[in-house]
């Protein structure tokens, strides 16, 4: 049996976390919204929901949003049956994803869908147009702070601070 020994001096480390926070104004929303048609008849219940959503994509049109702001994400008609009754039955659903960037038309966007046929809003997210370069900017304000906190605890030992040896992202939005 060999055996190798290696004399690893330690280097001298600390641990340091940062926090970085950017308050922003939220400026635009995503809708996800459903029109959802039951029936007997399944070409009868897929024309309905059709109409309906054609109806909502006219008022989305109307509204002067951008045909890059709003897609189709899912659709889907499904038989149901009644075990009591014994009978089949239709269920057709169309959801839409809506990216509305002019938050002052939020309310008339939300009234109008519902009035053209949406019968269930599925989601409403609210976000900045600027995501990205905001947590750019917190992980600059982190790196600082930890920088900071760095240099007070080796200010106290008559030490400075080194290189970074590692450095961990655990970014909440």
């Amino acid at each position: 049996v060999l055996a190798y020994s290696q004399d690893v001096k330690p280097v001298p480390q600390i641990n340091i976390s940062g926090e970085g926070k950017i308050k922003v104004v939220l400026d635009q929303v995503t809708i996800a919204a459903t029109v959802e048609t039951k029936g007997s008849n399944a070409k009868d219940v897929k024309k309905q929901n059709d109409q309906q959503m054609d109806a909502v994509l006219k008022l989305i049109k109307s509204m002067n949003i951008a045909p890059a702001d709003y897609k189709t994400k899912r659709v889907s008609l499904n038989p149901q049956y009644d075990y009591e009754k014994k009978k089949h039955t239709y269920n057709a659903t169309q959801t839409i994803e809506i990216l509305l960037r002019d938050l002052e038309k939020y309310d008339e966007l939300m009234e109008g869908i519902v009035n053209q046929g949406i019968n269930r809003i599925d989601n409403v997210t609210f976000q900045s147009s600027k995501l990205a370069q905001h947590q750019a900017d917190a992980r600059k304000q982190a790196m600082k702070d930890a920088k900071m906190k760095a240099e007070d605890y080796v200010s106290v030992l008559g030490q400075k601070v080194g290189a970074a040896i590692t450095i961990t992202d655990n970014t909440q939005v």
